[in-house]
Parts: C-alpha cells; sequence; structure tokens
C-alpha cells in the first residue's frame, strides 16, 4: 500500500506542475480574446487543485521511487496527463466528444501529430497554441523536466528517467548528476526551440505560426495551426528552415549539447547514429525524387526534389508536416518513408521507431551470425563506432523488435477487425507506433483520424503510447512477474 501513496505523492507534484502550463495560452487567450479564458483558467485550478490534494495527502509516504514502480508511475503519467490536457479542449469546443478529446492530447503528448480537429485555421488561438505546447512539453518527455524538479521535494529522479528513456541510451549521462543531465537537455531543447521560431519568422510565418510550429518541429510532433499544414505557405524558405530543424531534432540532443559546449562539429562526426541517419535520409530523397520524376509525378526534376525532400525529412523523422497529399505519388515512395519512420530517428532524439542505433545493431547481428556460419570458432565482438556492446544490450533490442512487430501485426489486425481496410490500417499502426502522424489511404495527408470510429481511436490512442513508451514500459505492466512483491 506504501508504494502505491508513494507513487500518488509523485503524481500530485506533477499534476502540479502541469498545471503551471496553462499559464502560456491563458496569456495567448487574453491577447487575442477568444473567449477561452476561463476554460484554461478552469483547468489550471482543477490541476493544481486536485494535485495539491493528492499530494497533501500522500506527503507521509513520499520516498525515493523504485524502478519497478517507475515504470507504473510513468505509464501512468502519460494517460492521467493526456485526460487532464482534454479540459479545454471539452469546454471550448462544442460537441467534441471525450474520445476525440484524449486522442488529440494523446497524439501530442506523445508527438504523434494525428488529428480529429477539422478547420484548424479557425480554431481559438489559444486552443491551437495548447495543441502545440503539449507537443513541446512531451518532446522531449515532461518527466525528465520532474526529475530535474522533484529531488528538490524529495523525491528521486534517477528511476523516473530509465523508466522514460527505455533503451541503450538510459544508462548514458552528461553529468554524475541525474538532475543536472535533465537541466541541460532542457536547455539545449529551449535554445534551439528559441533558434526555430526566429527562423521561421525570418522565413516568413508570423510569430504566432511561427511558435507554433517550431513547437512541433522541435518535438516532432507534426501539429500545425492550419488544414494543410506546411502547403498552406508554400514557401520554398520555410521549408528549408523546417527540414534543418526537423533533422537536428532527430539526432541525440545529449550530441547537440557536447556539439555546443566544445563549439565543434566533431560531437556529430564520433556520433554513431548521426551519420547513418544522414546518409540514409539523403540516399532516400535522391531515389524517391527521381523515381517521381521518372513516372512524371510532376513536371521537372526540382519540383519532385523539393517536394520528396521536405516529406521524406518530415515522415522518416517523425515528425509528420506535410505540404502536398503524397497518398496520391505511385505507392514505392509514400511506403518507403513509413518504412524509415520505423529505422531512421536516434537514440536519445524527439523521435520515435525503432531507432538508428537498434538498426544499425541488428544489421551488425545479421552480419556477425552469417561470419559465424563460415567461422564458428572466431571471436568477433559487434561494435558501434567504438564502443563494443554486449550481448545483453543485444538480447534486449532483439526482445524490443520482436515485441514492436507483434504490436504492430496484434493493432492493425484488431483495426482490420473493426471493418478498416488493410493499407489504412496497417499505415494507421505504424504512423502511431512511430509517432509519425498521417497514413494512406483514408488516413492519408489530406484526410484526418476524425473518420474512425470510437473503438478504432482508442485503438491508435494505445498504440501511440505504446510507441512513445518504447514497448516495454507499457507491456512490462501486464506481466505477473510485475506485481509480485
Amino acid at each position: 500500500m506504501q508504494r502505491f501513496c508513494t507513487l500518488a505523492f509523485v503524481l500530485g507534484l506533477i499534476l502540479m506542475i502541469f498545471g503551471l502550463t496553462y499559464a502560456l495560452p491563458i496569456a495567448a487567450s487574453l491577447y487575442y480574446e477568444d473567449g477561452m479564458t476561463d476554460h484554461f483558467l478552469r483547468g489550471m485550478s482543477i490541476n493544481i487543485g486536485v494535485g495539491s490534494i493528492l499530494a497533501g495527502l500522500t506527503m507521509r509516504f513520499r520516498g525515493d521511487v523504485k524502478t519497478r514502480d517507475g515504470y507504473l508511475l510513468v505509464a501512468s503519467f502519460w494517460i492521467l496527463m493526456s485526460a487532464a490536457a482534454t479540459l479545454p479542449l471539452l469546454w471550448g469546443i462544442p460537441g467534441l466528444s471525450f474520445t476525440d478529446a484524449f486522442f488529440e492530447t494523446m497524439s501530442g503528448f506523445t508527438t504523434t501529430g494525428a488529428t480529429v480537429f477539422v478547420g484548424l485555421d479557425h480554431l481559438a488561438p489559444s486552443l491551437n497554441l495548447w495543441r502545440h505546447e503539449l507537443n513541446w512539453i512531451g518532446g522531449l518527455g515532461i518527466i525528465v523536466l520532474a526529475v530535474a524538479i522533484l529531488p528538490l521535494l524529495g523525491v528521486g529522479g534517477m528511476q523516473l528517467y530509465k523508466a522514460e528513456i527505455a533503451g541503450p541510451v538510459k544508462d548514458t549521462k552528461l553529468t554524475p548528476r541525474i538532475t543536472e543531465t535533465a537541466r541541460l537537455l532542457w536547455l539545449v531543447y529551449a535554445g534551439i526551440t528559441l533558434t526555430c521560431i526566429l527562423c521561421l519568422h525570418l522565413a516568413g510565418m508570423s510569430w504566432f505560426d511561427a511558435v507554433c510550429h517550431a513547437f512541433s518541429t522541435l518535438s516532432l510532433g507534426g501539429f500545425s495551426t492550419h488544414d494543410a499544414k506546411i502547403g498552406y505557405f508554400d514557401s520554398d524558405s520555410i521549408e528549408l528552415v523546417l527540414i534543418v530543424f526537423m533533422l537536428i531534432s532527430a539526432m541525440n540532443f545529449a550530441v547537440h549539447y557536447q556539439a555546443l559546449h566544445q563549439r565543434s562539429l566533431k560531437a556529430y562526426l564520433l556520433d554513431p547514429e548521426a551519420m547513418p541517419m544522414l546518409g540514409v535520409i539523403a540516399s532516400s530523397i535522391l531515389l524517391c525524387a527521381g523515381y517521381l520524376w521518372h513516372f512524371e509525378t510532376y513536371p521537372d526534376f526540382y519540383t519532385s526534389l523539393r517536394h520528396v525532400t521536405f516529406n521524406l525529412v518530415s515522415i522518416a523523422s517523425g515528425c509528420g508536416f506535410v505540404s502536398v497529399d503524397f497518398n496520391q505519388w505511385p505507392p514505392f515512395v509514400p511506403w518507403w518513408m513509413l518504412y524509415l519512420s520505423c529505422v531512421t530517428a536516434c537514440t536519445g532524439s524527439t523521435g520515435g521507431g525503432i531507432k538508428m542505433f537498434r538498426t544499425l545493431l541488428l544489421w551488425k547481428q545479421a552480419g556477425r551470425e552469417m561470419f559465424s556460419l563460415l567461422h564458428p570458432r572466431a571471436v568477433n565482438p559487434i561494435r558501434i563506432g567504438n564502443m563494443p556492446i554486449p550481448n545483453k544490450i543485444i538480447f534486449a533490442v532483439l526482445a524490443f523488435i520482436f515485441l514492436y512487430f507483434i504490436s504492430v501485426v496484434v493493432m492493425t489486425f484488431t483495426l482490420m477487425f473493426t471493418g478498416l481496410d488493410p493499407i489504412s490500417a496497417l499505415s494507421a499502426v505504424l504512423a502511431c507506433i512511430n509517432n509519425t502522424g498521417p497514413g494512406l489511404n483514408q488516413l492519408g495527408p489530406a484526410h484526418t483520424y476524425a473518420g474512425l470510429n470510437d473503438f478504432q481511436t482508442w485503438v491508435c490512442s494505445v498504440t501511440m503510447l505504446l510507441g512513445r513508451l518504447e514497448v516495454f514500459t507499457l507491456v512490462v505492466l501486464f506481466t505477473p512477474t510485475f506485481w509480485r512483491k
């Protein structure tokens, strides 16, 4: 019982902290006079009030969170915060169901960018800003922010960090103290966001659009203030700025810190993921642009190159911005883009999917197995960069990839069972579990997820959470071993 009280205390603190995030849309509502101020004030009061009561009642149980309990806390946090964030949407948008509101906020927090909203151009500015702020908060993980604050309140943070950052990067720290690590990551994240805002404004966006799209870009969230997304602007310069910052966001933020701290690009050259990621994207752009030009999808190679570059970088990185309806392209290109969303983003980035580190590891493991067939007695350790990889990490990666593909299969067949066509079902699951956003066919870039029924919407919401928590963190809660003392 005490362990659950400890978790309740931490959730109460996080709920109080989350209540403070309502300040930005409140300021926007007052500035634009869009009539949503009362909704956000009530939402802030409820979050801070409920959080205060929960923390107050369980204060005597505060203490360090054990690693096992960290997984339960992280999953509870994502569900609780997504539910709490629905309040302004439910009050501000007449007729909006809780299912659709929860899908929208879960999509925001998990940086998926899938939306059920139509008419974004006319949505109240404060509500639009709220959606994008959820993207930004979810990008690096509000848990990492909490890790930087909760130790000051007597709650250890390392267990939360390991539960949130599932994978080989979780044991890599910039500083000996996890609190300082979290602060540095947020400083880098916030600094690059401010730079992106300025660049987008100079490229032609209004300040409001620049802030919203910078939030979505750095988080690789993909929400937009317009139904046509980036196609609304039809600007080469805006697309170029977004491409640069999407690539930055798809890289490990710890590497960005090292590069800034050392004032050198050498950190990117030494990073085992950055160069392979850029190589895969560059070669894919040339392949797909040539493919569209060959099939005369566009009148000239430059137009093909422009549209392929932006949309491929966006989907491959997991951002989900679109400038054209790539659902109308020859099938090879959009399906290749969806495949890239599974493997391209680097570990420690705001992207989703399997990640480039695991992809490289799996590739090298396959090569080692073939080498062992020819030289069964040879010792052939796997290295990523200059780092030898222990077998326990290789086994963990293999287990993760197995669970990842099993999740894709189960969720796809579940959607097909409800009557959704195979292309829409598979592309929706890939887009949700990779936290990418747009799928194909009924859920292509020219459509939203509003056409799904309630059950299908909940399936996609769960799939987004699976992807954001990298499968293990959520699946482990359903094992009998987890609940044993």
